[in-house]
C-alpha cells in the first residue's frame, strides 16, 4: 500500500492560511471554549465518547457581523476524499440510522462533517464549514497530487452536508473572496424532493435515538415517574434551546449538583426556562402554567440529591442532550415530539386499550388531512384532540409554505410567519401530560405554543382564543382531527362540537370508519343539519400498524351549508396508497414507498376537488361519486357498485371459451381413437 502523505498535505494546507494572514487551529486547540467544550463532548469518529479533534479549524467573520466556524481535516490517501451513499449524500448514517464510524474515521469530508454536526450539536453556531482535504504522489514523478470538497453545514440541509463547489486551494476563505464564498453558500439551494428525502433520513434517525433514550432512561433511571419522564425531555430541551443574543442555551457544564437551595440542577433549569418563555411573549398565565407543570418535577429532592458527586437530574438532563440535541436544534419542520410522543406511551403507562385509543397520526397522513381542509396562509385551524399538536404542526407548515409563495416583501412576509404561529391557530389536550408535548412540538417550530390549550374540548371550552384575548372568538374556517375513538360515536362527538362552532369553511378527519356505517348515527345525522359531506375515502387497514389494528376513513365536509339528498359524495378506496409498512423492531425502514405514495396523496386531494378528471394512478374502480341520505348517518362508507350483468363482450368471451372447449375435445377424442387403432 502506498504511504500515507498526510504530513504533505497538511503542510500545503497551513501553507495557504498563512498566505492568506488567517488565524488557525490544529488539533486540540480550538478558537474559543464553546467550539472546544462541543468537540470533546461529541462521539468520536471511532463511536466513544468525545475527544474529537479537527486537523486545522477556524473562526470567520462575514460582512453581517455573522460568524463561521471551518473544520478541515486531512486525508493521506488517494479516493479518500469522501464517502457518499446511494442517494449522493455524505454517507455518515448506515441504512439503519446509525452512524457509520468507519466512513467517518476513513474519509476526509466525511470527518469534517463529523466535527461540523458536534458544533450543531452543542453550540450556538447555526451555519459551519466543512472542508476535507486529501492527495496522493505520483510514484513515476513524484508530484504531489491533492483534491479538496468543500460542504456547507447547516439548519438549512438538517445537518447533513451540502457540496458548495470546486476548488483547487483555500483562496476562497481568504478575506477579499470569503464575502462572496459565503453568499455562494447562502445561494445553495435544495429542491424539494432532496429536502424531504433529507428530512426522512433525519427522522428515521430520531428514532433510533429515541428508542436509545427510551431504554437508558426507563431501564437506569428509577424513581421517576411516568409523567416525570416526559416534563424532564420537555423542560431539557426548551432550557437548552436558547435565543440568539437574549438567552443563552444551558449546558451540562451549567449543572453543578449542588445541594444550596435556590442553586439546585432543578433550581437552574427552571430559571433558564422562565428566562426561554419571557423572550418568546408567551402570555403570562401561559408561562406560569408551563412553568408550574415543569417545577414540580424538576423540584423534587430525590432528583437533585448528588450520588458520587452528580444529582440525577444532572445525568438525565445530559442523556437527553446527547441522544436528542442535534434534532431539535438543526429545526426539522417536523412533528418531533409526535415521535417522542409515540416512543413514550410506554413511559406514560397506557393500558393496551388506551395504546389503541391515543395513537399519533403519521406525518404524511396529517399533511393529507390539512390539505384536504384546504388550509393556506389566512386560515384559521383548530383541532379539538390535538394529542402532540402533529395535525397543528402539518397546518403551520402548510400556511408557512403558502405564505412564502405568495409574499414577497420580506417585511411582510415576517409579519405574516408571526400571525400565522401566535393567532391563527388553537388546539386542546385534555391529557395534562400530552398537553406538555404539545406545548413543546409548537415551541420547536418557533412558536406556536400562544393557542394550545390545556382543557376538555367538548365541557370546557368557549370557543375564544385561551390567553390573552380571552373576549375574542377563535374565528375558525379549517377543522382537522384524530380523535380518540373510545369516546363516544367513536370519537364523532368531537366532530359535531367543532363543526357547531363554524359558521364556514372545511374540515377533515380521520377516524375508525364504523361511525360512518352505524356507532355515531345520531351524531351525524345533526352533523349534516348543518355541514356537507363532500368525501368519503377508505384508508389502508395497516396505517396504524404497531400501534392499531382499525379499519380508518377519512370523511371531509364544507361547514356551514346542510347536506342535501341531491348532494354528490365522492367515495374513494385508498386501500392501496403506495407506501408498503412492516412493524419489524431490527427494520432499517418500516415505511417504503413502493408505487408512487407521494404522487397517490397528492392525487386524492385533487380528486376530492375535482371528481373523476384526475384519476391517474388511482383506478376507476376505486372511485365513485354518490348519495347519502342525511336522515340516516349510516351510508357514509359506500364502494362503487358492481354490475353483475353479463355484457355483449362478456357473451362473446363465455362462447369463445366454449368453442375452444369444445374444439380441444374433439381433436383429444380423435387422437384417442387413432392410437387405439395403431395398438390393434
Amino acid at each position: 500500500m502506498a504511504q500515507s502523505v498526510e504530513p504533505q498535505i497538511a503542510d500545503l494546507a497551513h501553507g495557504w492560511l498563512k498566505q492568506y494572514k488567517l488565524t488557525y487551529y490544529i488539533e486540540q486547540d480550538a478558537p474559543n471554549a464553546e467550539i472546544k467544550n462541543a468537540l470533546l463532548e461529541y462521539e468520536s469518529k471511532q463511536g466513544g465518547s468525545g475527544g474529537n479533534r479537527p486537523d486545522c479549524n477556524l473562526l470567520l467573520k462575514d460582512s453581517r457581523g455573522n460568524w463561521w466556524p471551518v473544520l478541515i481535516e486531512f486525508k493521506g490517501y488517494k479516493d479518500k476524499l469522501v464517502k457518499r451513499d446511494a442517494e449522493g449524500q455524505v454517507a455518515n448514517r448506515n441504512a439503519k440510522g446509525q452512524p457509520d464510524y468507519k466512513n467517518i474515521s476513513q474519509y476526509a469530508v466525511n470527518g469534517a462533517v463529523h466535527y461540523a454536526n458536534a458544533l450543531l450539536h452543542y453550540t450556538s453556531y447555526e451555519h459551519v464549514i466543512a472542508i476535507g482535504i486529501t492527495g496522493y504522489r505520483d510514484q513515476a514523478t513524484e508530484k504531489l497530487h491533492h483534491e479538496i470538497g468543500v460542504y456547507y453545514v447547516g439548519k438549512n440541509n438538517f445537518g447533513v452536508g451540502q457540496c458548495v463547489g470546486d476548488y483547487s486551494d483555500l483562496s476562497f476563505l481568504a478575506p477579499k473572496h470569503f464575502e462572496t464564498f459565503v453568499e455562494q453558500v447562502r445561494n445553495l439551494s435544495l429542491s424539494p424532493e432532496e429536502l424531504e428525502k433529507l428530512k426522512r433520513r433525519r427522522e428515521q434517525e430520531i428514532n433510533v435515538s429515541l428508542v436509545k433514550l427510551n431504554n437508558d432512561i426507563y431501564q437506569n433511571e428509577k424513581g421517576i415517574s411516568e409523567s416525570g419522564r416526559v416534563y424532564l425531555v420537555a423542560a431539557t430541551i426548551i432550557a437548552t434551546l436558547g435565543i440568539p443574543g437574549k438567552v443563552k442555551p444551558l449546558e451540562k457544564a451549567d449543572l453543578s449538583s449542588s445541594t444550596e437551595l435556590g442553586n439546585r440542577d432543578g433550581d437552574i433549569i427552571v430559571r433558564k426556562i422562565e428566562a426561554f418563555l419571557s423572550q418568546k411573549n408567551i402570555p403570562e398565565d401561559k408561562q406560569a402554567l408551563i412553568v408550574r407543570t415543569l417545577q414540580n418535577t424538576l423540584t423534587t429532592e430525590n432528583i437533585n440529591r448528588p450520588v458520587g458527586g452528580e444529582s440525577q437530574l444532572k445525568r438525565v438532563f445530559c442523556k437527553i442532550v446527547d441522544d436528542l440535541g442535534i434534532y431539535y436544534k438543526i429545526g426539522l419542520s417536523t412533528d418531533f415530539t409526535g415521535r417522542l410522543f409515540n416512543e413514550m406511551y410506554q413511559w406514560l403507562g397506557f393500558t393496551q386499550d388506551k395504546l389503541n385509543d391515543v395513537v399519533l397520526t403519521p406525518s404524511y397522513v396529517a399533511t393529507l388531512l390539512v390539505r384536504l381542509a384546504r388550509v393556506n396562509r389566512n386560515s384559521y385551524v383548530w383541532d379539538f384532540a390535538t394529542g402532540s399538536a402533529g395535525l397543528l404542526v402539518a397546518a403551520m407548515n402548510e400556511m408557512l409554505a403558502d405564505a412564502k409563495a405568495n409574499i414577497h416583501s420580506p417585511e411582510k412576509l415576517l409579519i405574516k410567519e408571526a400571525e400565522i404561529k401566535a393567532n391563527q391557530l388553537l388546539g386542546l389536550e385534555i391529557l395534562e401530560n400530552i398537553y406538555m408535548l404539545a406545548i413543546l412540538n409548537m415551541i420547536l417550530m418557533g412558536d406556536g405554543s400562544s393557542n394550545i390549550l390545556n382543557r376538555d374540548s367538548l365541557l370546557d371550552f368557549d370557543g375564544n382564543y385561551g390567553f390573552g384575548n380571552t373576549s375574542r372568538s377563535f374565528p375558525a374556517d379549517a377543522f382537522v382531527l384524530n380523535p380518540p375513538y373510545s369516546a363516544p360515536g367513536n370519537g364523532m362527538v368531537f366532530v359535531e362540537r367543532a363543526l357547531s362552532m363554524m359558521s364556514h369553511g372545511y374540515a377533515a378527519i380521520i377516524i375508525q370508519n364504523s361511525a360512518g356505517s352505524g356507532k355515531a348515527v345520531n351524531y351525524n345525522r345533526r352533523i349534516l343539519q348543518h355541514s356537507t359531506l363532500l368525501a368519503s375515502i377508505k384508508m389502508p387497514i395497516d396505517l396504524f400498524i404497531g400501534k392499531s389494528s382499525v379499519q380508518t376513513n377519512i370523511y371531509v365536509f364544507r361547514v356551514g351549508e346542510a347536506h342535501q339528498k341531491g348532494d354528490v359524495v365522492r367515495f374513494i378506496d385508498f386501500s392501496n396508497d403506495g407506501y408498503t409498512r412492516s412493524n419489524r423492531k431490527k427494520a432499517s425502514v418500516n415505511l417504503r414507498d413502493t408505487d408512487h405514495a407521494r404522487e397517490r396523496y397528492e392525487e386524492v386531494v385533487n380528486v376530492v376537488r375535482n371528481g373523476s378528471s384526475a384519476l391517474h394512478y388511482l383506478r376507476p374502480q376505486d372511485f365513485y361519486e354518490g348519495h347519502i341520505d342525511p336522515n340516516r348517518g349510516d351510508d357514509w362508507n359506500q364502494t362503487a357498485p358492481i354490475d353483475t350483468r353479463p355484457s355483449l363482450e362478456d357473451f362473446k368471451c363465455t362462447v369463445a371459451d366454449y368453442l375452444a372447449w369444445e374444439v380441444s375435445n374433439l381433436l383429444k377424442n380423435k387422437h384417442e381413437k387413432e392410437d387405439g387403432l395403431g395398438k390393434l
